[in-house]
Protein backbone atom coordinates (compact mmCIF):
# COMPACT_ATOMS: atom_id res chain seq x y z
CA UNK A 1 0.00 0.00 0.00
CA UNK A 2 1.40 3.38 -1.04
CA UNK A 3 2.30 5.51 1.80
CA UNK A 4 -0.23 8.74 2.73
CA UNK A 5 1.84 12.03 1.84
CA UNK A 6 1.74 14.74 4.40
CA UNK A 7 2.91 18.17 4.17
CA UNK A 8 4.60 20.10 6.71
CA UNK A 9 4.64 23.90 6.43
CA UNK A 10 7.64 24.99 8.43
CA UNK A 11 11.49 23.82 9.20
CA UNK A 12 11.34 25.37 12.91
CA UNK A 13 11.21 23.53 16.14
CA UNK A 14 7.43 22.17 15.61
CA UNK A 15 8.16 21.66 11.81
CA UNK A 16 11.11 19.12 12.59
CA UNK A 17 8.99 17.25 15.02
CA UNK A 18 6.25 17.07 13.04
CA UNK A 19 7.95 15.88 9.65
CA UNK A 20 10.18 13.35 12.25
CA UNK A 21 6.78 12.12 14.43
CA UNK A 22 4.74 11.68 11.20
CA UNK A 23 8.10 9.68 9.25
CA UNK A 24 8.43 7.67 12.30
CA UNK A 25 4.49 6.27 11.84
CA UNK A 26 5.49 5.54 7.93
CA UNK A 27 3.65 8.24 6.31
CA UNK A 28 5.61 10.09 3.11
CA UNK A 29 6.47 13.52 4.45
CA UNK A 30 7.67 16.80 2.26
CA UNK A 31 8.44 19.58 4.50
CA UNK A 32 8.65 23.23 2.91
CA UNK A 33 10.79 26.17 4.77
CA UNK A 34 11.73 29.54 3.11
CA UNK A 35 14.81 29.66 4.67
CA UNK A 36 18.10 28.02 4.05
CA UNK A 37 18.21 25.47 6.88
CA UNK A 38 16.24 24.03 9.79
CA UNK A 39 15.65 26.24 13.01
CA UNK A 40 13.44 28.84 12.07
CA UNK A 41 13.46 32.04 14.20
CA UNK A 42 16.25 30.82 15.74
CA UNK A 43 18.23 31.14 12.53
CA UNK A 44 20.10 34.50 13.02
CA UNK A 45 22.42 34.80 9.96
CA UNK A 46 19.66 33.42 7.10
CA UNK A 47 19.44 36.07 4.67
CA UNK A 48 15.55 35.84 3.47
CA UNK A 49 14.58 38.31 5.78
CA UNK A 50 12.28 36.57 8.06
CA UNK A 51 11.57 36.98 11.74
CA UNK A 52 14.27 35.67 14.23
CA UNK A 53 16.21 36.15 16.81
CA UNK A 54 18.34 39.11 18.10
CA UNK A 55 21.60 38.54 17.90
CA UNK A 56 22.45 38.35 21.78
CA UNK A 57 19.40 36.21 22.22
CA UNK A 58 19.19 33.43 24.73
CA UNK A 59 16.55 31.34 25.44
CA UNK A 60 13.73 32.28 28.17
CA UNK A 61 13.13 28.47 29.49
CA UNK A 62 16.12 26.86 31.47
CA UNK A 63 17.75 23.65 29.61
CA UNK A 64 15.98 21.86 31.99
CA UNK A 65 12.59 22.66 30.50
CA UNK A 66 13.51 22.95 27.14
CA UNK A 67 14.45 19.53 24.99
CA UNK A 68 12.35 17.57 22.83
CA UNK A 69 11.29 14.48 24.86
CA UNK A 70 13.72 11.74 22.65
CA UNK A 71 16.51 14.12 22.16
CA UNK A 72 17.85 16.03 24.70
CA UNK A 73 19.56 18.96 24.62
CA UNK A 74 23.68 19.05 25.60
CA UNK A 75 24.62 18.20 28.93
CA UNK A 76 27.20 21.04 29.00
CA UNK A 77 24.79 23.46 27.90
CA UNK A 78 24.49 26.64 29.56
CA UNK A 79 21.70 27.25 32.06
CA UNK A 80 20.30 29.47 29.30
CA UNK A 81 21.48 28.21 25.84
CA UNK A 82 21.98 31.13 23.24
CA UNK A 83 20.70 30.72 20.51
CA UNK A 84 24.11 29.55 18.23
CA UNK A 85 23.46 26.84 20.90
CA UNK A 86 19.89 26.02 19.82
CA UNK A 87 20.23 26.63 16.24
CA UNK A 88 23.06 23.67 16.21
CA UNK A 89 20.47 21.65 18.40
CA UNK A 90 17.91 21.77 15.97
CA UNK A 91 20.34 20.93 13.09
CA UNK A 92 21.47 17.93 15.14
CA UNK A 93 18.27 16.58 15.87
CA UNK A 94 17.20 17.28 12.12
CA UNK A 95 20.70 15.35 11.08
CA UNK A 96 19.96 12.45 13.55
CA UNK A 97 16.01 11.29 13.08
CA UNK A 98 17.45 12.10 8.96
CA UNK A 99 14.70 15.13 8.59
CA UNK A 100 17.02 17.22 6.99
CA UNK A 101 16.63 15.00 3.77
CA UNK A 102 12.52 15.39 3.85
CA UNK A 103 12.36 19.14 3.76
CA UNK A 104 12.43 21.69 0.54
CA UNK A 105 14.70 24.42 1.55
CA UNK A 106 14.43 28.22 0.12
CA UNK A 107 11.24 27.33 -0.67
CA UNK A 108 8.00 29.62 0.35
CA UNK A 109 4.29 27.68 0.30
CA UNK A 110 2.23 29.97 -2.04
CA UNK A 111 -1.63 28.69 -1.32
CA UNK A 112 -3.01 25.38 0.42
CA UNK A 113 -6.61 24.74 -0.34
CA UNK A 114 -8.91 21.43 0.25
CA UNK A 115 -9.54 18.73 -2.38
CA UNK A 116 -11.59 16.65 -3.24
CA UNK A 117 -11.18 13.20 -0.80
CA UNK A 118 -10.34 15.10 2.40
CA UNK A 119 -7.28 16.05 0.90
CA UNK A 120 -5.16 19.14 0.55
CA UNK A 121 -3.14 21.09 -2.76
CA UNK A 122 -0.43 22.82 -1.91
CA UNK A 123 1.45 25.32 -4.42
CA UNK A 124 4.67 26.28 -3.92
CA UNK A 125 7.58 28.00 -5.51
CA UNK A 126 11.24 27.97 -5.66
CA UNK A 127 12.86 31.34 -4.04
CA UNK A 128 13.77 33.93 -7.09
CA UNK A 129 11.19 31.54 -9.68
CA UNK A 130 8.24 33.07 -11.01
CA UNK A 131 6.56 29.93 -12.04
CA UNK A 132 4.52 27.31 -9.17
CA UNK A 133 4.16 24.03 -8.75
CA UNK A 134 0.70 22.25 -7.24
CA UNK A 135 1.00 18.97 -5.41
CA UNK A 136 -1.98 17.18 -3.50
CA UNK A 137 -1.45 15.50 -0.20
CA UNK A 138 -3.88 13.47 1.48
CA UNK A 139 -2.50 15.79 5.10
CA UNK A 140 -1.12 19.28 6.10
CA UNK A 141 0.60 20.20 8.87
CA UNK A 142 1.18 24.07 9.53
CA UNK A 143 4.33 24.92 11.46
CA UNK A 144 4.87 28.03 10.52
CA UNK A 145 4.44 29.84 13.80
CA UNK A 146 2.92 32.65 14.29
CA UNK A 147 5.57 35.49 14.50
CA UNK A 148 4.82 36.15 10.94
CA UNK A 149 2.85 39.25 10.42
CA UNK A 150 4.61 42.44 13.02
CA UNK A 151 1.54 44.26 14.76
CA UNK A 152 1.88 48.12 14.98
CA UNK A 153 0.42 50.55 17.69
CA UNK A 154 -1.76 53.57 16.23
CA UNK A 155 -0.97 56.73 17.95
CA UNK A 156 -2.48 60.16 16.99
CA UNK A 157 -0.04 62.69 15.08
CA UNK A 158 3.05 62.13 12.88
CA UNK A 159 6.05 60.54 13.50
CA UNK A 160 9.07 62.14 11.81
CA UNK A 161 12.15 59.95 12.60
CA UNK A 162 12.37 56.18 11.70
CA UNK A 163 9.61 53.92 13.28
CA UNK A 164 10.48 49.78 12.74
CA UNK A 165 8.91 46.89 14.07
CA UNK A 166 11.30 44.64 16.90
CA UNK A 167 10.59 42.08 14.04
CA UNK A 168 13.05 44.74 11.81
CA UNK A 169 15.59 44.04 14.70
CA UNK A 170 18.67 42.09 14.56
CA UNK A 171 21.39 43.91 16.61
CA UNK A 172 22.17 46.88 18.86
CA UNK A 173 25.07 48.53 16.68
CA UNK A 174 23.30 50.35 14.01
CA UNK A 175 21.24 52.48 17.15
CA UNK A 176 24.69 53.55 17.94
CA UNK A 177 24.36 57.42 19.09
CA UNK A 178 20.82 57.30 18.30
CA UNK A 179 17.80 58.63 20.77
CA UNK A 180 15.66 55.49 20.94
CA UNK A 181 12.25 54.73 22.19
CA UNK A 182 11.21 51.56 23.08
CA UNK A 183 7.60 50.21 23.39
CA UNK A 184 6.49 47.37 25.27
CA UNK A 185 7.10 45.25 27.98
CA UNK A 186 7.41 41.99 26.52
CA UNK A 187 10.71 39.70 26.63
CA UNK A 188 11.72 41.69 23.38
CA UNK A 189 11.10 44.88 24.35
CA UNK A 190 13.73 44.63 27.48
CA UNK A 191 16.11 43.18 25.51
CA UNK A 192 16.01 45.67 23.04
CA UNK A 193 15.91 48.07 25.86
CA UNK A 194 19.40 46.80 27.52
CA UNK A 195 20.91 46.34 24.37
CA UNK A 196 20.32 49.43 22.72
CA UNK A 197 21.35 51.00 25.55
CA UNK A 198 24.56 49.88 25.42
CA UNK A 199 25.51 51.98 22.39
CA UNK A 200 22.93 54.70 21.92
CA UNK A 201 22.40 58.12 22.88
CA UNK A 202 19.36 57.47 25.51
CA UNK A 203 17.12 54.66 25.44
CA UNK A 204 13.31 54.74 27.20
CA UNK A 205 11.24 52.26 27.42
CA UNK A 206 7.60 53.07 27.52
CA UNK A 207 4.82 50.74 29.19
CA UNK A 208 0.97 51.11 28.61
CA UNK A 209 0.47 49.02 32.18
CA UNK A 210 2.33 47.55 34.32
CA UNK A 211 3.85 43.95 33.70
CA UNK A 212 5.54 41.59 36.41
CA UNK A 213 9.68 41.43 35.62
CA UNK A 214 10.74 37.97 36.56
CA UNK A 215 14.54 37.45 36.91
CA UNK A 216 15.96 34.03 35.28
CA UNK A 217 17.01 33.25 38.46
CA UNK A 218 15.75 32.99 42.05
CA UNK A 219 17.20 31.07 45.46
CA UNK A 220 20.51 30.00 43.30
CA UNK A 221 18.46 28.45 40.23
CA UNK A 222 16.75 28.59 36.90
CA UNK A 223 13.52 29.81 37.61
CA UNK A 224 11.33 27.73 35.71
CA UNK A 225 13.45 24.67 37.31
CA UNK A 226 12.85 26.32 40.80
CA UNK A 227 8.70 26.45 40.47
CA UNK A 228 8.38 23.13 38.41
CA UNK A 229 9.33 21.57 42.07
CA UNK A 230 6.22 23.59 43.45
CA UNK A 231 3.46 22.42 41.26
CA UNK A 232 2.04 20.06 43.52
CA UNK A 233 0.88 23.11 45.49
CA UNK A 234 -2.78 24.55 44.57
CA UNK A 235 -2.08 27.32 41.60
CA UNK A 236 -3.61 30.37 43.76
CA UNK A 237 -0.26 29.40 46.63
CA UNK A 238 2.66 28.98 43.91
CA UNK A 239 1.13 32.10 42.83
CA UNK A 240 1.34 33.82 45.89
CA UNK A 241 4.58 32.42 46.43
CA UNK A 242 6.02 34.28 43.17
CA UNK A 243 4.53 37.60 44.00
CA UNK A 244 6.53 37.34 47.22
CA UNK A 245 9.87 36.76 46.12
CA UNK A 246 9.51 38.90 43.26
CA UNK A 247 8.66 41.63 45.54
CA UNK A 248 11.38 40.48 48.30
CA UNK A 249 14.11 40.37 46.17
CA UNK A 250 13.49 43.49 43.28
CA UNK A 251 10.59 45.67 44.60
CA UNK A 252 7.78 47.44 43.27
CA UNK A 253 8.12 48.36 39.52
CA UNK A 254 7.17 52.09 41.26
CA UNK A 255 10.33 51.93 43.04
CA UNK A 256 12.24 52.49 39.82
CA UNK A 257 9.53 54.76 37.78
CA UNK A 258 7.76 52.00 36.06
CA UNK A 259 3.93 51.34 36.75
CA UNK A 260 3.05 48.74 38.85
CA UNK A 261 0.62 45.95 37.45
CA UNK A 262 -3.03 46.23 37.99
CA UNK A 263 -3.58 42.27 37.67
CA UNK A 264 -2.25 39.53 39.06
CA UNK A 265 0.78 37.21 38.33
CA UNK A 266 0.12 35.42 35.42
CA UNK A 267 -2.16 37.67 34.10
CA UNK A 268 -0.41 38.57 31.56
CA UNK A 269 2.57 36.71 29.80
CA UNK A 270 5.46 37.09 32.34
CA UNK A 271 8.78 38.88 31.17
CA UNK A 272 11.52 37.29 31.71
CA UNK A 273 14.42 39.52 32.37
CA UNK A 274 17.25 39.83 34.51
CA UNK A 275 18.90 42.90 33.10
CA UNK A 276 16.22 45.95 32.58
CA UNK A 277 15.88 46.50 36.67
CA UNK A 278 20.03 46.93 36.66
CA UNK A 279 19.25 48.98 33.44
CA UNK A 280 17.20 51.55 34.95
CA UNK A 281 18.93 51.52 37.94
CA UNK A 282 22.51 52.42 36.35
CA UNK A 283 20.65 55.53 34.59
CA UNK A 284 21.22 53.49 31.35
CA UNK A 285 17.42 53.27 30.27
CA UNK A 286 14.43 55.74 31.07
CA UNK A 287 11.07 54.58 32.33
CA UNK A 288 8.58 55.90 29.86
CA UNK A 289 4.67 56.13 30.54
CA UNK A 290 2.27 55.23 27.69
CA UNK A 291 2.58 57.39 24.38
CA UNK A 292 -0.47 59.61 24.33
CA UNK A 293 0.81 61.33 20.75
CA UNK A 294 3.44 61.92 18.31
CA UNK A 295 4.85 65.33 16.52
CA UNK A 296 7.92 65.20 14.96
CA UNK A 297 10.01 63.44 16.42
CA UNK A 298 8.29 64.89 19.80
CA UNK A 299 6.82 62.07 21.58
CA UNK A 300 4.08 63.38 24.07
CA UNK A 301 3.55 60.46 27.09
CA UNK A 302 0.13 60.51 28.91
CA UNK A 303 1.97 61.78 32.24
CA UNK A 304 2.51 65.28 30.64
CA UNK A 305 6.01 64.79 29.57
CA UNK A 306 7.85 65.18 26.75
CA UNK A 307 10.91 64.20 25.05
CA UNK A 308 13.05 63.60 21.30
CA UNK A 309 13.90 60.52 19.83
CA UNK A 310 15.34 59.76 16.42
CA UNK A 311 13.97 56.11 16.19
CA UNK A 312 10.81 53.98 17.91
CA UNK A 313 11.15 50.06 18.01
CA UNK A 314 7.62 48.87 18.55
CA UNK A 315 8.01 45.77 20.22
CA UNK A 316 4.29 45.01 20.35
CA UNK A 317 3.93 41.73 19.20
CA UNK A 318 2.89 39.34 16.17
CA UNK A 319 -0.63 38.82 14.57
CA UNK A 320 -1.52 35.26 13.87
CA UNK A 321 -1.68 35.10 10.08
CA UNK A 322 -1.61 32.07 7.51
CA UNK A 323 -1.33 33.93 4.24
CA UNK A 324 -1.08 30.16 2.41
CA UNK A 325 -4.48 30.13 3.86
CA UNK A 326 -7.68 31.63 2.66
CA UNK A 327 -9.60 33.34 5.64
CA UNK A 328 -12.94 31.69 4.02
CA UNK A 329 -11.41 28.36 4.83
CA UNK A 330 -10.18 28.87 8.07
CA UNK A 331 -9.45 32.12 10.17
CA UNK A 332 -7.43 31.91 13.33
CA UNK A 333 -6.20 35.80 13.62
CA UNK A 334 -8.91 37.13 16.04
CA UNK A 335 -10.11 35.25 19.38
CA UNK A 336 -11.35 32.65 19.95
CA UNK A 337 -8.70 30.19 18.60
CA UNK A 338 -11.15 27.19 17.64
CA UNK A 339 -8.45 24.06 17.41
CA UNK A 340 -9.03 21.47 19.78
CA UNK A 341 -5.67 20.78 22.04
CA UNK A 342 -5.13 24.25 19.71
CA UNK A 343 -4.25 21.76 17.05
CA UNK A 344 -7.30 20.05 15.55
CA UNK A 345 -10.17 22.67 13.79
CA UNK A 346 -13.72 21.03 14.46
CA UNK A 347 -14.93 21.29 10.57
CA UNK A 348 -11.60 20.88 8.12
CA UNK A 349 -9.88 17.20 8.09
CA UNK A 350 -6.53 16.21 7.77
CA UNK A 351 -4.88 19.25 8.61
CA UNK A 352 -3.10 20.10 12.03
CA UNK A 353 -1.64 22.92 13.70
CA UNK A 354 1.48 22.43 15.62
CA UNK A 355 3.33 24.91 17.74
CA UNK A 356 0.45 27.71 17.10
CA UNK A 357 0.41 28.43 21.08
CA UNK A 358 2.35 30.18 23.49
CA UNK A 359 3.25 28.52 26.48
CA UNK A 360 4.77 30.40 30.02
CA UNK A 361 7.32 28.27 29.07
CA UNK A 362 8.96 26.01 26.09
CA UNK A 363 7.16 25.57 23.03
CA UNK A 364 8.92 22.71 21.09
CA UNK A 365 8.09 19.86 23.84
CA UNK A 366 4.74 20.81 23.53
CA UNK A 367 4.49 21.01 19.76
CA UNK A 368 6.57 17.69 19.72
CA UNK A 369 3.54 15.68 21.82
CA UNK A 370 1.20 17.94 19.46
CA UNK A 371 2.98 16.12 16.34
CA UNK A 372 3.07 12.89 18.19
CA UNK A 373 -0.81 12.76 18.75
CA UNK A 374 -1.66 14.36 15.09
CA UNK A 375 0.36 11.19 13.53
CA UNK A 376 -1.38 9.00 15.70
CA UNK A 377 -5.00 10.57 14.78
CA UNK A 378 -4.00 10.65 10.95
CA UNK A 379 -2.51 6.62 11.41
CA UNK A 380 -5.89 6.02 12.89
CA UNK A 381 -4.69 5.15 16.41
CA UNK A 382 -6.16 7.72 18.29
CA UNK A 383 -9.43 9.62 18.30
CA UNK A 384 -11.22 12.49 20.12
CA UNK A 385 -12.81 11.29 23.21
CA UNK A 386 -16.19 13.49 21.90
CA UNK A 387 -17.29 15.78 18.91
CA UNK A 388 -14.49 18.33 18.37
CA UNK A 389 -16.96 21.25 19.18
CA UNK A 390 -17.75 19.87 22.12
CA UNK A 391 -13.97 19.50 23.37
CA UNK A 392 -12.94 23.27 22.41
CA UNK A 393 -15.98 24.64 23.98
CA UNK A 394 -15.09 23.28 26.93
CA UNK A 395 -11.12 24.23 26.25
CA UNK A 396 -12.42 28.02 26.04
CA UNK A 397 -14.08 27.32 28.60
CA UNK A 398 -11.70 26.54 31.01
CA UNK A 399 -8.37 28.43 30.01
CA UNK A 400 -4.77 27.58 31.52
CA UNK A 401 -4.60 30.83 33.09
CA UNK A 402 -6.85 33.52 33.61
CA UNK A 403 -5.17 36.51 31.50
CA UNK A 404 -6.51 39.71 31.20
CA UNK A 405 -8.26 40.25 27.23
CA UNK A 406 -5.05 40.87 25.13
CA UNK A 407 -4.37 39.76 21.51
CA UNK A 408 -1.14 38.15 22.97
CA UNK A 409 -3.33 35.78 24.49
CA UNK A 410 -5.59 34.17 22.43
CA UNK A 411 -3.34 31.09 22.25
CA UNK A 412 -1.72 31.19 25.61
CA UNK A 413 -1.19 27.98 27.75
CA UNK A 414 0.26 26.60 30.90
CA UNK A 415 3.21 24.35 29.42
CA UNK A 416 2.69 21.95 32.31
CA UNK A 417 -1.21 21.31 32.10
CA UNK A 418 -0.81 21.26 28.43
CA UNK A 419 1.57 18.66 28.26
CA UNK A 420 -0.50 16.96 30.34
CA UNK A 421 -3.60 16.44 28.45
CA UNK A 422 -1.62 16.03 25.57
CA UNK A 423 -0.41 13.16 27.55
CA UNK A 424 -3.61 12.26 28.64
CA UNK A 425 -4.70 11.95 25.12
CA UNK A 426 -1.93 10.34 23.77
CA UNK A 427 -2.29 7.04 26.70
CA UNK A 428 -5.90 6.29 25.14
CA UNK A 429 -4.12 5.78 21.96
CA UNK A 430 -3.78 2.52 20.52
CA UNK A 431 -0.29 0.88 20.00
CA UNK A 432 1.59 1.73 16.98
CA UNK A 433 1.74 -1.39 14.93
CA UNK A 434 5.58 -3.58 15.53
CA UNK A 435 5.58 -3.04 11.58
CA UNK A 436 6.25 0.66 11.74
CA UNK A 437 9.54 -0.38 14.07
CA UNK A 438 8.00 1.73 16.79
CA UNK A 439 6.66 -1.00 19.06
CA UNK A 440 8.55 0.00 21.83
CA UNK A 441 7.54 3.79 21.62
CA UNK A 442 5.35 4.53 24.80
CA UNK A 443 4.49 8.25 26.23
CA UNK A 444 4.23 8.10 29.60
CA UNK A 445 0.41 8.46 30.77
CA UNK A 446 -0.06 11.86 32.88
CA UNK A 447 0.02 11.66 36.29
Amino acid sequence: MTAKRVAVIGAGPAGIAAIKNFTDLGFDVVGFDRCQGVGGNWRFDDPTGHSSVFETTHIISSKYTSSYEDFPLPADAADYPSHRVLARYFQDYARNFGVTDRIRFETEVVKCEPAPGDRWSVTWRKTGDDGATTEVFDALCVCNGHHHTPRMPEYPGTFTGKMMHSHEYKRAAPFADQRVLVIGGGNSACDVAVETSRVSAKTAISWRRGYYLIPKFMLGQPVDKLFYRFTWLPKRLQLMGLEFLLNLLQGKNRDIGLPDPDHRIMATHPTLNSDLYLAIRHGKVQPKRDIQRLDGKRVHFVDGTSEEFDVIVACTGYQITHPFLDKAVIDLSKAPVRLYQKMLPEKLKNIYFIGLFQPLGCIWPGAELQAKLAARHLAGLWQPSAPLSQLINHELAHPDVDQVNSPRHTVTVNDMAFRKRLKADLARARPVPARLGLAATRVEAAE
